[in-house]
């Protein structure tokens, strides 16, 4: 029996939804994955066949199911298994994973995720540790460097024996803006200082007036210099007060202790915003930002340093080291130059290796990672890839799809979650679900190869070749915001009038200067709201219903409908489940194996008391109203402060989304979107968008182009960074920079309409919007 959402074209594999038996094994090879019965959070009982050592491709709208298949069923699988062949004693340093939810799942083979989850926060973290490009260079460094600074590990930021002894290897100093901690034109009476605790009559500020080091009613301007510096920076001292001793700080001194001192996620978010204000990061003085000690920048090969090295764009460091003729180093030399010339292959030659791995975007961290695997002698390895073309410009996807099919042709399988056409083009197999998002999407719509997606009828198929048109009439600006000399990062002392009261779109290849010129000159401007991809602050317990503000109004409906106190439906609160304080999840520690997480059997992860659950609005309880996605919620609240929230969310295309879902399990994309949804209540803001179509399928970026054209239309000036096509052609005004990446680029090389690019434009950017426009 077949799905009845299913289209089978020629060239397509025939499929049963959930039918197969179990247990029976295939009657063919081992030439496919099979998947019988995937119920994984959306999916609908999926059975399909994937071919091994192909390139298969996962279209579908956004929330249609494409990673709970690849990623939480077939890749989590693969990886749950492979862990089991470990002991219990490794295990134990491992993630727990729990068996997805299928009936069956044969003839798989070893995993590797290859996502855009950022690679980390660690500040030690660089492109050359992550790649072990800075490994290589150390033992070339240790053997071939003069003066001779000794073995690898003096060469080593993240060892005693190398790391600057001033900032301990982190190339930054905090540096504490004393204009955020005080007012200087006031007096201690009259509240000089801002810092969070020390308002006038606080102990804090008790102390500080108190002290008899300086008069409480002198403006601070006015302080001698010993004055000041007793002040600010006197260390910790005894003084008496009364008949009472007491320890004196300076205003910088105690700063330092209290907000330095502290991990800054732990901090109240009052404090936390405080300390970004207040405490700036500025190269290390001593080391001048290199991380290393002296004896270590002091050994050279030709000339230069091994901070020189690192420093340096990868391809230019790629000719220095292709240089280097010694026979003592050459295998070393020779896997080296592999490394490098492969992240310049795969588009990456603008980095350098002491780029911070945080700092990077997404797409370039799975780049980054892909790196490993392009040099590996593995095969018949599964790769799963979540879209590999984020944040690349047109003319980095073609390459992008070579090294794809570098990878199957070495006799591995790839799966492919993508959206873009040029992708799926390339695709040897195509595997689209949905048809819609959420509880309207988890089935298979069609499983074949690409001339029969192009005849299916779905809406991936019928998308494929669509083309987008110029806007015929583009929008007047009210004003311009002025940038001038922007040199940061490889800007080169950039100039740029941004039009206000229209949507303007920043382009250009990866590496170009964009985000250099958007976040680091017109982000932080007084009315610039910033909706990105970087995670969400929050918890295990946040979720959009609580991040939106959605929770309250939804409490209070219930709290008036059953006449009790809303905080009794928090599960953070007072309604919370006892068993598993309001998670929904147990979690239990099994010693010397890892952590697992069980659904509370008290409240069967609906995450409140047996009393609570009693009681209903409309009919359902607030376990079920916390499960609705958020379309099926904007028809159960009709009205209201609640109906205006759920209204935005569906505004920009998260209607698929479930109000309970844990923050922790959105994408990119769905974060950036989540943020914008919170800030579109407010007008005549700017607004910052960093390539909001990331996670968008073809047809939804009608929709976002839309939700652009209202955010503009009531009175907001929107400025999207973006490679897609059609958000460019849509745009009224575009600013485009290059010509390249890196030192080839920061320079703005068109600024214009749309049509004049197209019309005239030069730039890597036109030639590919020339030929996308219909």
């Amino acid at each position: 029996m077949h799905s009845p959402l299913l289209s089978t074209q020629a060239g397509a594999v025939p499929v049963t939804d959930g039918q197969d038996a179990p247990g029976r094994p295939a009657a063919d090879s081992h030439d496919v994955i099979e998947v019988r019965g995937a119920r994984e959070n959306n999916l609908a009982g999926v059975s399909l066949d994937i071919p091994k050592r192909r390139l298969t491709v996962f279209t579908g709208v956004s929330g249609s199911g494409k990673s709970s298949l690849v990623f939480d069923t077939i890749a989590a699988e693969s990886r749950r298994l492979i862990n089991e062949t470990y002991t219990a004693f490794i295990q134990n340093f491992m993630p727990s994973q729990a068996r997805p939810d299928v009936d069956a799942l044969r003839n798989l083979s070893a995993a590797i995720i290859v996502d855009q989850e950022r690679m980390g926060a660690n500040v030690r973290s660089t492109v050359g540790t992550a790649t072990d490009c800075h490994t290589m260079l150390r033992i070339m460094f240790s053997r071939l460097g003069v003066p001779h600074a000794g073995p690898p590990f003096a060469f080593s930021f993240n060892r005693a024996e190398g790391m600057c002894p001033a900032c301990e290897g982190l190339g930054k100093a905090s540096e504490i803006d004393v204009d955020e901690l005080v007012d200087r034109d006031l007096s201690l009476n009259d509240g000089a200082i801002k810092v969070p605790g020390f308002a006038k009559d606080t102990w804090y500020w008790q102390l500080m007036a108190n002290s008899g080091l300086f008069d409480p009613g002198a403006r601070l301007r006015d302080y001698t210099p010993e004055q000041w510096e007793d002040f600010l920076h006197k260390p910790a001292t005894k003084i008496k007060m009364g008949s009472n001793t007491f320890t004196y700080e300076g205003l910088v001194t105690k700063v330092r202790r209290l907000y330095l001192a502290k991990d800054r996620e732990s901090m109240q978010p009052g404090a936390r915003a405080f300390a970004d204000r207040a405490v700036k990061l500025a190269p290390c003085g001593a080391c001048g930002g290199t991380r290393l000690n002296e004896t270590a920048r002091a050994s050279l090969i030709a000339g230069r340093s091994i901070a020189d090295c690192s420093a340096m764009q990868i391809d230019e460091l790629a000719a220095f080291v292709r240089g280097i003729e010694d026979p003592s180093v050459k295998p070393l030399i020779d896997t080296l130059l592999e490394t490098l010339d492969s992240l310049v292959e795969i588009g990456l030659g603008y980095l350098s290796l002491d780029r911070e791995s945080s700092t990077l975007s997404g797409g370039e961290s799975q780049r980054v990672k892909m790196v490993r695997h392009l040099t590996s002698s593995l095969s018949d390895v599964t790769y799963v890839f979540d879209e590999p073309t984020a944040g690349l410009h047109p003319h980095d996807i073609q390459r992008m799809n070579g090294l794809l099919l570098r990878l199957r042709d070495k006799g591995n399988t790839v799966l492919v979650v993508e959206h873009k056409p040029e992708t799926i083009a390339i695709a040897d197999h195509v595997v689209d679900l949905g048809p819609g998002a959420g509880t309207q999407g988890g089935h298979l719509c069609y499983t074949g190869d690409l001339a029969g997606l192009r005849a299916s009828g779905t809406l991936t198929g019928r998308y494929l070749d669509h083309r987008a048109k110029l806007r015929a009439d583009v929008r007047r600006p009210t004003g311009h915001l002025a940038v001038r000399g922007a040199t940061l990062h490889n800007l080169r002392d950039v100039d740029a009038d941004i039009p206000l009261g229209v949507l303007t779109v920043v382009t250009g290849v990866a590496g170009s200067g964009k985000s250099s010129l958007i976040h680091g000159y017109v982000a932080g401007r007084e009315g610039v709201v910033v909706a990105d991809q970087s995670p969400i602050r929050g918890s295990r317990r946040s979720n959009p219903a609580t991040y939106t503000g959605l929770l309250d109004p939804i409490r209070a409906a219930f709290a008036k409908a059953n006449g009790v106190k809303a905080s009794l439906f928090s599960a953070n609160s007072e309604g919370a489940c006892p068993a598993c304080k309001g998670i929904g999840l147990v979690y239990t520690d099994l010693a010397m194996m890892a952590e697992v997480a069980s659904v509370c059997e008290e409240c069967e992860g609906r995450r409140f008391t047996p009393e609570v659950l009693t009681y209903r609005l409309r009919g359902r309880d607030i376990s079920e109203v916390l499960a609705m996605p958020v379309g099926e919620a904007r028809e159960f609240f009709g009205s209201g402060q609640a109906r205006a929230v759920l209204d935005r969310l569906a505004a920009v295309g998260l209607g698929y989304l479930t109000l309970g879902q844990p923050l922790t399990t959105l994408s990119g994309g769905e974060r950036q979107r989540l943020k914008l949804a919170v800030n579109m209540a407010r007008n005549g803001t700017t607004y910052v968008l960093d390539e909001p179509t990331t996670g968008l399928h073809l047809a939804d970026v009608d929709q976002l182009l839309g939700l652009l054209d209202r955010l503009v239309d009531d009175g907001n000036t929107v400025i999207v960074i973006e490679h897609h096509q059609a958000v460019m052609a849509h745009a009224d005004w575009i600013i485009d920079l290059g010509p390249g990446a890196g030192h080839d680029g920061g320079q703005v090389v068109f600024s214009g309409t749309p049509s004049e690019l197209v019309a005239t434009g030069t730039s890597l950017t036109a030639r590919h919007l020339r030929e996308y426009v219909a």
